[in-house]
């Protein structure tokens, strides 16, 4: 795989289920609504894969040994990743109840970045016990103090 492409689609994959299982979880924990949790979804699909694929962008530019082309295909599999993940979570909002929904998109969520963090450390020659451990365990932090969050907000200003 292409550096370019590796750079923009790991940043985006796990960008895009980290910020959508956080937000997914947060709206969750302080609403309860499904219309809510599916807004927030696709606002995080558009807005944040933009944001996220010009922060590449800029990125890229400024270590200044990068072609045009290596720049723009950082920046396109950014968006596209982190676009696809994050409306991915969209589908069991759609078709379940709000509560097996999220326990769906949480499984689904783990499920990316193990098998992706897994690909990773394979790739890189370690252990890749020690990766999918660590990148699972940032997960599940933002999951829990996301939770904890929307909770809070949840009942302070219901």
């Amino acid at each position: 795989m292409k550096h370019s492409i590796k750079v923009g689609l790991s940043f985006g994959l796990n960008s895009g289920v980290i910020t959508t299982l956080g937000l997914i979880v947060g709206l969750y924990s302080g609403t309860h609504s499904a219309l809510a949790v599916l807004g927030g979804i696709i606002t995080i699909a558009i807005a944040d894969s933009f944001s996220d694929a010009l922060g590449i962008h800029v990125s890229e530019e400024s270590e200044n040994k990068h072609s045009v082309r290596e720049i723009w295909e950082s920046t396109a599999a950014t968006f596209l990743s982190k676009f696809v993940v994050a409306l991915s979570f969209a589908l069991p909002v759609l078709l379940l109840p709000l509560e097996m929904a999220i326990a769906a998109s949480l499984l689904w969520g783990l499920f990316l970045v193990a098998a992706f963090s897994y690909y990773v450390a394979k790739e890189g020659g370690n252990d890749p016990f020690k990766v999918v451990a660590e990148h699972l365990t940032i997960a599940v932090v933002v999951v829990l103090v996301t939770h904890l969050v929307g909770a809070w907000v949840g009942e302070s200003f219901s």
